[in-house]
């Protein structure tokens, strides 16, 4: 097992409407967050694609990974990731081109095969089309191609985007994406912070089957971690009740804007909800410095994660702001204001 200090840590942002809050207020606490986990010395922060809900404002989400990267120095920003799906591979090409050609070293482009939205937005984003499974690796391929130098002769060319040659990661919560990343050798991200059934059945496939390439030599992990930390148990379970109540709302299809933390919310429920909210959320950690510290040690022996990728959904700013320094301390990280 790597010692935490070994792993990097990273974040993904959902850009979450808080009750009371604008989507304004949504996006200038992203870029705050992103400007705080840049100085603790995270390596990426990536945006995550959805659409049609009230609560989560990165739709558009290379635009925000422009706005994220313009407002940061070092730090790796993108996708976590674009619902392939969704777009036609050349138009993504050039909008993550673009990116990198404004942001040199600094872009990622984490790609999803789910929808991220509801049926009736799928078939609005994509008009007539009828996805079939054969679909997201041609189009894998095609951007893989797009970003790639020009070839000679070559017909179709992204401009931007030809010869950017931005990183690519496949991102999954079953076994399909894991197979696909290990023959194409790519790194993979699994999303454990919303589907972690299936997290060690996936890595092992990736790992086992995994064949170099020109782009990694090696396997490379990164596992979705809900985090909330504070400074006893008792008031991190308390702050954890903003997502307790988010993920019931899924689970029952209704969902709505991050709502403020509710005393003894999780006792007030019936234990089958109760199970639910505790599959949905089996890889989180939650709870003061030492159960922070014990959570991550175990889930890095348990997954070999080379990166957790935290998502912390804390309804006060500057409350989750102090989840990431927690975070940080933990993993043996210099937390610098």
């Amino acid at each position: 097992m790597k010692p935490l200090s070994e792993i990097r840590l990273s974040m993904l942002d959902l850009v979450a409407v808080r009750e009371g809050g604008t989507v304004a207020d949504a996006l200038a606490i992203a870029l705050r967050t992103a400007q705080h986990a840049e100085r603790l010395g995270f390596v990426r922060y990536w945006l995550a694609e959805h659409h049609n809900m009230s609560g989560i404002a990165s739709s558009a989400t290379a635009v925000l990974v422009g706005h994220i990267a313009g407002g940061t120095q070092r730090m790796r920003v993108g996708s976590g990731g674009v619902m392939l799906p969704n777009h036609a591979p050349l138009v993504v090409a050039e909008a993550f081109g673009t990116l990198a050609e404004l942001y040199p070293g600094r872009i990622d482009l984490g790609l999803g095969r789910a929808p991220g939205t509801d049926a009736l937005t799928m078939r609005a984003l994509r008009r007539d089309r009828v996805e079939t499974e054969a679909d997201f690796p041609r189009d894998v391929d095609e951007l893989q191609r797009l970003l790639a130098p020009a070839q000679p002769g070559q017909k179709l060319v992204a401009m931007p985007g030809a010869g950017t040659q931005v990183p690519i990661w496949l991102l999954g919560s079953s076994l399909f994406s894991a197979q696909l990343a290990a023959e194409r050798g790519l790194p993979y991200a699994f999303a454990s912070h919303f589907a972690p059934r299936l997290l060690l059945p996936a890595l092992e496939l990736y790992r086992s089957r995994f064949r170099p390439s020109a782009t990694l030599d090696n396997p490379r992990v990164v596992v979705g971690v809900p985090l909330i930390a504070a400074p006893t148990d008792d008031e991190a379970q308390y702050l954890a009740s903003s997502t307790y109540q988010r993920v019931l709302g899924i689970l029952t299809g209704r969902r709505g804007q991050l709502p403020p933390p509710v005393p003894g919310f999780m006792d007030r429920l019936p234990d089958d909800a109760r199970r639910g909210i505790a599959d949905f959320l089996a890889c989180a950690v939650v709870g003061g410095p030492d159960t922070v510290r014990t959570g991550l040690a175990q889930l890095a022996q348990a997954t070999g994660a080379d990166e957790f990728m935290l998502v912390c959904d804390v309804f006060d700013p500057a409350l989750r702001l102090r989840s990431l320094d927690f975070a940080a301390d933990a993993m043996g990280m210099a937390v610098v204001h």
